[in-house]
Formats: C-alpha cells, structure tokens, sequence
C-alpha cells in the first residue's frame, strides 16, 4: 500500500481473532477487511511515521473499541495503549512478544510473533528497523543505538521468519552485490527477488538465518564487509569492537545512501 509498505492482517482461525499491524492506509486495510469479513481485535504500531500509523484515525471511528498499541517513547498517533520492551500481547491464541529497538525513531518497538503456538517457527514483524537486505535510517539515535537494536534481533532464533515494513528488496540486495559481488548465496536471492518483483509479488518473509548471510547492515564484522567500505585494508584481520562496528554501520547507511537514497 502507499508507495511501496507493507501492513500485515494476522488472524487465528480457531479463536476469530485478528490483528492489523502497522495500517499506515486506512482506505486499502479496509478493502482486505471487509473482503475477508474481519473486524480486528487490536492494532499493533511499530513507530509513529505516517506511512505506519497514518490510518491510525480513521481506523479508530470505525471501530472505535479497538485497542492502538504503540510505544510510550514514540507518540504513535491516536495509540490508546502504550507499550514497553518485553511486554506480551495476547489475542486468542496470537501472543506477541514486543521488543524495543530505538534506530529509526526513539521508540521504535518490533513484535515477535510466538509460533510455538502453532507448531511453527515465530515471526518477527520488523517495521523499519530491519528489512530484507537493509535496515531503517537512524533518525533518532546514533549509530550504537541502532547496532544495539540489530543485535537484539539477532539473538532470535535463526528459523524466526521477519515481515518488514517496506518492499525495499530489489535496491537493497543490488546495493549487498555491490559490496560483496562473490557471494553466491546473495548472488541466488537477488535472482529470485528479481524474479517475484518481475511479478509483482511479495519477496518475505525472509528468515534471520538468510538475513545474517548477505545484508551487510548485519555483517558489521565480516572482514569482506569491512574491507568494502574502507576500514580496513588487505593486513591483518582482528575482530572489532562494538565501537568500530558502530562505525562500520554508520559507513554502510552513508554508502547506501549514496548508493540510492531509501528510508
């Protein structure tokens, strides 16, 4: 919807429960609505920018019981029920997990679907933080902010499967070749987004496995990485800091800004 975001309508089949994550256009999550006759239990806010919450409002007067989650450090627009990290959100069998990752904006917070629920692996919805190939922009925080954030994430399990914010894959997996042109994995899912883009499909979820292997704001450790953006040279190889890799995330962002400017 919009230009190029993604809103998620998750729904437990068993219990009719179902949740609107980031409805940032009223008009086009209406349509999906009444064709599958749902009306939500709760709507999840990642971060306060319009193209996430800008449906927000009008969504609150045609269902004016349901509940607005956002984060209390992001005034999400017409939130009625402010979260905090670690909080769990239970609707039927649906039970998110929230997890608070300051980057792109001061509170910006993921939710991590439970799917052991469900015999599945759990699904990460990452809003701007992390997307298939790239991360957000660090609008309110600096670079070690972000880094946190990101490895936060990380720690999740491999399996998790992430729904991002935004279909930015195509220009972020051009934008990994350019730094690491030999890696035949990224090689492989920059032809099949290529291939579903063609389409005009959906390329997530991703999983956070695939993701560790070729999007670079991930790899602010591995040597080819490094070597691409200039701090380091062809001597010898130590691991980095926290502080360096802060660095190397800040060089990355400056890259691919001059690369092809996204959010």
């Amino acid at each position: 919807m919009v230009l190029d975001n993604y809103a998620y309508l998750v729904t437990d089949q068993k219990n009719h429960k179902s949740v609107l994550i980031d409805p940032g256009d009223a008009e086009a999550v209406q349509k999906v609505l009444k064709l599958k006759n749902v009306e939500p239990e709760a709507i999840l806010v990642t971060h306060k920018h319009w193209d996430h919450s800008g449906g927000n409002s009008d969504l609150k007067q045609l269902f004016p019981h349901v509940p607005i989650y956002g984060s209390s450090l992001d005034n999400v627009p017409d939130c009625s029920h402010y979260i905090s990290d670690s909080d769990v959100l239970t609707f039927g069998d649906l039970q998110f997990q929230t997890i608070l990752t300051p980057g792109h904006t001061v509170g910006h917070t993921v939710f991590l679907l439970d799917g052991s629920r469900f015999g599945v692996s759990s699904h990460l919805f990452s809003g701007d933080c992390l997307f298939l190939g790239g991360c957000g922009r660090m609008f309110e925080a600096p670079p070690s902010v972000m880094l946190n954030s990101l490895d936060i994430l990380m720690k999740l399990d491999n399996k998790t499967l992430m729904w991002p914010g935004h279909e930015y894959a195509m220009d972020n997996l051009k934008f990994a070749i350019f730094l690491d042109p030999n890696n035949t994995e990224l090689q492989k899912k920059y032809n099949w987004v290529m291939e579903r883009r063609e389409n005009y499909l959906c390329t997530c979820p991703s999983t956070l496995e695939e993701e560790k292997s070729y999007n670079p704001f991930l790899r602010t450790s591995d040597k080819c990485i490094l070597s691409a953006i200039g701090m380091i040279d062809t001597g010898d190889f130590h691991q980095p800091s926290n502080e360096e890799r802060a660095r190397a995330l800040l060089l990355i962002r400056k890259c691919k800004d001059e690369f092809k400017y996204k959010l």
